[in-house]
């Protein structure tokens, strides 16, 4: 592996800090309201998913308990 000194390593941070794509305020908005959208839809089907599946779990339960 060859070695880098550090100014070298230096100049190539800069060189590839120039290279970087900032996003736009619109951009980073749109992201982020994207982001909270998709966060509440999947903690709303998870919630779903995981109350009906505690549903089925307590009617078996009640069931095989002779309690039904």
């Amino acid at each position: 592996m060859a070695k880098t000194s550090p100014i070298e390593f230096v100049n190539q941070v800069k060189a590839e800090w120039n290279k970087v794509t900032w996003p736009t305020s619109r951009e980073t908005i749109m992201t982020t309201i994207m982001v909270v959208i998709m966060t509440t839809v999947l903690g709303l089907f998870f919630f779903g998913i995981d109350s009906l599946f505690g549903w089925v779990v307590r009617t078996l339960l009640s069931l095989a308990s002779g309690q039904g």
